[in-house]
Order: structure tokens, then sequence, then C-alpha cells
């Protein structure tokens, strides 16, 4: 395929693997990255290794109140911005400037920005429909994607599908690991049945960087513990975060999880949302997944057996490798249908990722 321009919102874990990765894919060029303080723009391509080098260092204490703001400010542009000397975030780097409205300058030079990936923490459900506005009223033609988890979500952005396809968008949503890749693996193992019964999905993640270069994941995934919510984990400190990884010895671990698999495979025709369920565990202090990756898809086959179809991570694979691996992968691909005229809302498994 034809070269691909894309930009980075939010320079947090995610947003900065999503960088690094990209040098290890064809035809992809990063020309901008933006977090709440500027934005670096570099239409021949971002110095990746510069703009890493520059930002490295987290010390950012998680989100604040102005996180969400749709005015159009620099909040909007997300938290867990990496910190460097005098300088906040990207504006380290040379290849940036500071910014009052960050989301805006990349919409503004969206002509030459083939897709966009949103790289925020979701502290609020609507934040990421409320971010796709802004693209929406900017006049952005492109590619918006994102790595979303929670399923209510997916309708909000359903509701804009008429809207996108108006003007010219190609949405696709949940695109990550999980929702993403294992949705995508799921709705290959159904294809097997002639009726699914059940989809099973254990995620099993190690960070070796800890709490302090994840924060905004971190953060977001203790609002799946049955005592939390999104707002409640949102006005946690840091202290309180650490309090709970040290309550758990640093394993963290999720049932029944409210993930957008569940919505997604609904959608594509794979299952009833209520037959899909998520869980996982999540160790902040070890190199080594506390359990393996799976997917296991249980249904009745052409044949009138009972049968299930199991799909697994190789334990070696980094979360890193799941989560922006495929989210690129899929970036490719909403490229490919949005240049062919396709636009509206897409999930991972109405779509296969570009290698």
């Amino acid at each position: 395929m034809n070269e691909v321009t894309f930009a980075v919102l939010g320079t947090g874990g995610i947003g900065r693997r999503t960088l690094e990765v990209s040098q290890h894919k064809e035809h992809l060029t990063p020309v901008a990255a933006c977090d709440r303080h500027g934005v670096a723009l570099d239409f021949d391509g971002l110095d990746v290794d510069e703009l890493l080098a520059a930002t490295e260092g987290n010390i950012d204490s998680g989100p604040r109140d102005d996180d969400v703001a749709t005015d159009g400010g620099a909040a909007a542009a997300g938290g867990g911005v990496k910190q460097h000397g005098e300088d906040e975030g990207v504006v380290a780097s040379d290849q940036a400037h500071p910014s009052e409205n960050p989301i805006r300058d990349v919409v503004d030079h969206g002509d030459r920005i083939d897709a966009v990936l949103l790289a925020l923490p979701n502290y609020e459900h609507d934040f990421i429909p409320r971010v796709a506005d802004r693209f929406l009223e900017g006049g952005y033609s492109g590619v918006v994607i994102d790595v979303l988890k929670r399923s209510r979500v997916i309708g909000m952005l359903d509701e804009r599908s008429e809207a996108f396809e108006e003007q010219g968008i190609t949405f696709v949503c949940g695109a990550g690991a999980t929702p993403g890749f294992l949705t995508g693996a799921a709705a290959l193992a159904a294809q097997s049945f002639v009726e699914v019964e059940e989809v099973d999905i254990r995620w099993g993640v190690g960070l070796k960087s800890g709490y302090e270069d994840n924060r905004g994941t971190v953060r977001e995934d203790i609002a799946h513990l049955p005592e939390y919510d999104i707002a409640t984990a949102r006005d946690l400190s840091d202290a309180e975060i650490e309090e709970i990884i040290d309550d758990r010895d640093g394993v963290i671990e999720f049932e029944d999880m409210e993930h957008a698999d569940d919505v997604l495979l609904e959608r594509a025709g794979i299952c009833d949302a209520e037959d899909v369920t998520v869980g996982g565990v999540l160790d902040v202090r070890s190199d080594e997944k506390p359990t393996t990756t799976t997917v296991s898809v249980t249904g009745t086959t052409f044949d009138g057996e009972t049968a299930t179809n199991t799909f697994q991570l190789d334990d070696a694979t980094s979360m890193e490798a799941n989560v922006n691996g495929p989210a690129l992968g899929y970036l490719k691909a909403g490229v490919r249908r949005n240049r062919a005229g396709e636009y509206g809302v897409f999930g991972p498994a109405e779509l296969m990722p570009g290698f």
C-alpha cells in the first residue's frame, strides 16, 4: 500500500509504545504527537528516537480535573504525560512546541494526516466519543482508531456513525489487544460453528516497567474491580493506587469485566454479548505473565458436536506487542477501507489488521 501518515494523541505508555512499534511496520510514517502541553509536527516524519528520549521519565501524577475538557483546551489531549527537566511532556522534544489547543493543531493539519490513533486515558465513558466530536467539528476526513475497553462506549460511537459517513471518517473502535486482537481471534475461532454458545477471554499481563510507567493503564484497570468504577478510580491518588497494588502483592485479578469484546462480537454477528466473558490477571512487579492469555470459543459444529476452539498468545509477547502491534495493523486496515470510500464505525471483528 502507499505510505500512511499518522498522528498519536497522548504520549503516555500506549502512545510512546505506538511510536516505537511503528518503526517496525512498513509504510507507516508518524508525523504528529501531542499531549496536554504541546504538539510535535513534522510531515517528513518525526524523529521517534529523539522524541522518546526527550520525554523519558514519567513523573506526572495521573489524571487532573481538566483531563476530560471538551472546550478545545490542551487538557483534552490526555494525561499521564512524560516530563523532563523544565519542560513538560512532548515539548521537551526539539521537534515540539507548546500549544494551548494541541488537538486542534492536529485537526488543522488533517489534510496531511491519514489516520489518528487515540492513546488517551478514559476516565469518563463519553470521553472518546467527545474527542471524536472534535474531529467531526474540525472537518477531518480520514481514519480514527482507538484502543478503548468499555462496552457502553461502542453505542455512543454508533450514534455518530452517520456523521462519520458524511464526513468521510472511518472509525475503528476497540482495536488494541482486548478488545481488538483477541476479538478478531474469537471471530475466526467461531467459524467452525453453526452456533456459538460462549466466548471466554482470559488475559495475563506482566508490566516489567511497573505502575510508574503505566499509570493510565493501571488506573483504568482498577476501575474494573467490583469496588470501583471510572469515577472513583479517577479520583484515587497515586498513594491510594499503590496501596491497592501493595494489598495484592502487585497482582490484581479481574473477573467478568465490562470489556467491549462482548458488544463488538455481537455487532459482528458472532454471538450475543451476554455470552462473552472477559477476565484477567495483572502483575505490575514482574516481567513474567501471571497467566497465559487465552481465547476459548465453544459452540455447536456443523456435525452437531459441541467443541471448543482455543487460541493462545505466547507468554513471550509483551503487552505493547499485543496492543500496539495490532492497533497499528488495524490502523492500516482502516486506511485501506477509507481510501476505498468505506466510512462509519467498524469493530475489530469486521476487518483484519494489515501487517
